[in-house]
């Protein structure tokens, strides 16, 4: 992804009002002739109002409502809490976000240690954002204001909804609803829930009476009646006590959660945490294009708040300032990956209108140099993608639409994002749009993607290849090893090797010198310390010095955690092991970077001990060669007093010499 001279904003925002953006303070709101707030905002990031930034699209989505909203940005916990207090009481309800990062995520490295930089503050400082932020605001705010209505949401209360494994303590908690002492959770994308919330506030129906909002959850005191509602099947799920005593009851929640909601027709979940039962309503429907649009067409100014002019730019902002989101969700339904938990896997779809509209407002920004840095969305190439016959997808169960195969009822063809770049393209003011989001590789492949055209395919790839990347094309194999990839929900590695081909075969057609750089992630379960040394030792041979690496972190909501924390998969509910101990877990990363000196000889002990000589003279050619050149010395020592000097002691001598002139 490309990166961009940061431009202060005093330079930009001469075409902006203060009154332009959501008001941040008491000021800004008596800017707006308004004497209260209906809603007010909290948010874990700094308030920069772009399409891309979750509490920005909820206050512009609560503002089309017709609502008096306000934003409080990253409030201080550290003093006397009057951020908290300083804009009154709303009239409707507080609401609360940790920002568009589970904040324990944006607070730690997956080895635990604190974070040098928070990408959503200004400066990248951090320290403004405390951890496990949604529980903390929401808790202040029901301590200064207990007959408010607290309502809770974005990706930190949506994958927390239910009983979920906390890495970063290490501990099973309880829906962050029990914690935070909110009154309602919106999970998932807001726009729906919150447009029938609001519509029920303003017919005069009490807040706690809000039971039967789709996508929505709230405890109820166990004595009190589920609400009834005729549509909905209600299943429950082991309750949160007998979880912390039995990690394969906790395994076997998961598999329920993930089901009912990722399905058209779910059901409502309930659950029983201590003296109350969690209720989880079934999701709404995805998006139509026609409601996705109108989110994206608000009236955002598309820049960070002037209050942070002096401050620095944010990181996160400057990433994205001149990229595109075409669509929101993921049939992926990757094992790790928390996407489809909060989006849903059912893509949905901008239309080619609504996203060339924001292209020309992008394009016409005053520091635009010609160069959109994305075109994309979860997965860059799932554009229009959905199925064929929709009482098929209604019935559908499955978590992924392309594992272990590709649905025959998915329609995966790749002509209208095709089309979608080259409509882009012509803009006046675009010299090249890039596709900085992950591109599904996979669905490259006519082997695996038999639902496609290839010759369709291929255009898609040679397009993307010649027009929409800078130098390098990165995709995510994640693994070399098919019983961890099975595990992840990803493919066999034999179709990385066939889209491989394909990329050689185009870059030499059109004499492009691009590079292919793909992404590995270790000590994910199943995973032992052999697959790695096999996974170094293939990329190697492929021409590979990897550098795109990650180790898996444990995140709410996924299969992988369930696995990481109980034992159990979730499907299955058999054993299944997982690299836990930190030692386990530097080992397996290590064998990334087999190049590197100081991991030469620990990668010789290894695969010697596990009895791997095919392995050690892939990854360590030399050793065998060393051992030749040693013994040939010794011989020649023997009966020749004059022996070649070696490179190293040639040069250790040249230095010697420099110094001895100087």
């Amino acid at each position: 992804m490309l990166t961009f001279p940061f431009v202060p904003l005093h330079q930009i925002m001469r075409l902006n009002k203060l009154s332009d953006w959501l008001p941040t303070t008491n000021k800004e709101v008596k800017l707006r002739g308004w004497e209260e707030l209906d809603v007010i905002l909290f948010s874990g990031d700094a308030y920069v109002d772009h399409p891309s930034f979750g509490p920005a699209v909820i206050g512009r989505i609560l503002e089309s409502y017709g609502l008096r909203v306000a934003i409080i940005p990253q409030p201080s916990v550290h003093d006397n809490l009057q951020d908290f207090t300083k804009m009154g009481t709303p009239k409707l309800f507080f609401a609360v976000t940790g920002g568009c990062m589970d904040s324990m995520v944006s607070n730690y490295t997956a080895s635990k240690r604190r974070r040098d930089k928070d990408a959503y503050t200004p400066n990248g400082d951090k320290g403004f954002r405390p951890d496990y932020a949604s529980i903390v605001y929401s808790k202040i705010l029901k301590e200064k204001f207990p007959e408010v209505p607290v309502l809770i949401g974005g990706i930190e209360a949506s994958l927390r909804r239910v009983t979920h494994y906390d890495y970063w303590s290490d501990t099973l908690k309880p829906t962050i609803l029990e914690e935070s002492n909110a009154d309602m959770l919106v999970y998932g994308m807001g726009e729906q829930p919150l447009r029938e919330i609001v519509e029920l506030l303003q017919k005069g129906v009490p807040f706690e009476s809000l039971k039967t909002v789709k996508q929505t959850a709230f405890l109820l005191p166990s004595d009190e009646n589920i609400p009834l509602n005729k549509n909905w099947k209600d299943i429950e799920i082991h309750s949160h006590g007998v979880c912390l005593k039995d990690k394969k009851k906790f395994a076997s929640n998961f598999k329920v959660i993930e089901q009912e909601s990722n399905k058209v027709n779910a059901k409502r979940i309930l659950q029983t945490v201590g003296k109350r039962t969690l209720v989880i309503n079934p999701p709404f429907p995805t998006m139509h294009e026609d409601e996705i649009d109108a989110s994206f067409d608000l009236p955002f100014t598309r820049l960070p708040h002037p209050k942070y002019n002096k401050r620095g730019p944010i990181p996160a902002y400057e990433m994205i300032k001149f990229s595109i989101n075409i669509h929101r969700g993921c049939f992926g339904g990757c094992s790790f990956c928390t996407i489809s938990a909060h989006q849903g896997k059912f893509i949905a779809s901008r239309s080619q209108e609504s996203i060339l509209k924001e292209v020309d407002k992008v394009a016409n920004m005053p520091d635009f140099k010609g160069y959109l840095s994305d075109i994309g969305g979860p997965s860059a190439n799932m554009y229009k993608m959905k199925g064929k016959i929709q009482s098929i997808c209604d019935k559908c169960v499955a978590p992924s639409c392309i594992n272990p195969v590709i649905c025959s009822n998915l329609d995966t063809s790749h002509k209208p994002l095709t089309k979608l770049y080259q409509a882009v393209d012509s803009h006046p003011k675009v010299k090249k749009s890039f596709i900085g989001s992950g591109i599904r590789h996979d669905m490259l492949v006519p082997e695996f993607n038999k639902n496609a055209d290839p010759k369709e395919l291929d255009e898609y790839t040679e397009e993307v290849m010649k027009n929409h990347i800078s130098g390098r094309l990165k995709v995510a194999p994640e693994h070399t090893s098919d019983p961890v990839l099975k595990l992840m929900r990803k493919p066999s590695f034999k179709y990385f090797h066939l889209f491989k081909k394909r990329f050689d075969r185009i870059n030499i057609k059109n004499k492009l010198k691009l590079q292919l750089i793909p992404y590995f992630i270790s000590n994910h379960p199943a995973c032992e310390l052999e697959d790695m040394a096999n996974l170094a030792a293939e990329t190697k041979n492929m021409g590979f010095q990897l550098e795109q690496v990650q180790g898996f972190t444990p995140t709410p909501m996924t299969v992988a955690t369930v696995i990481y924390y109980s034992g159990y998969h979730p499907y299955t509910l058999k054993p299944t092991r997982t690299p836990i101990s930190k030692k386990e877990k530097e080992e397996q990363h290590r064998f990334f970077f087999w190049y590197k000196k100081e991991n030469k000889a620990w990668i010789r002990k290894v695969l010697t001990k596990v009895n791997r000589p095919e392995l050690l003279s892939v990854l360590l050619p030399e050793t065998n060669s060393w051992k030749k050149n040693k013994q040939a010395k010794k011989v020649k020592n023997t009966f020749d007093d004059t022996v070649t000097e070696t490179k190293p002691s040639r040069r250790k001598n040249k230095y010697k010499n420099r110094r001895k002139k100087r």
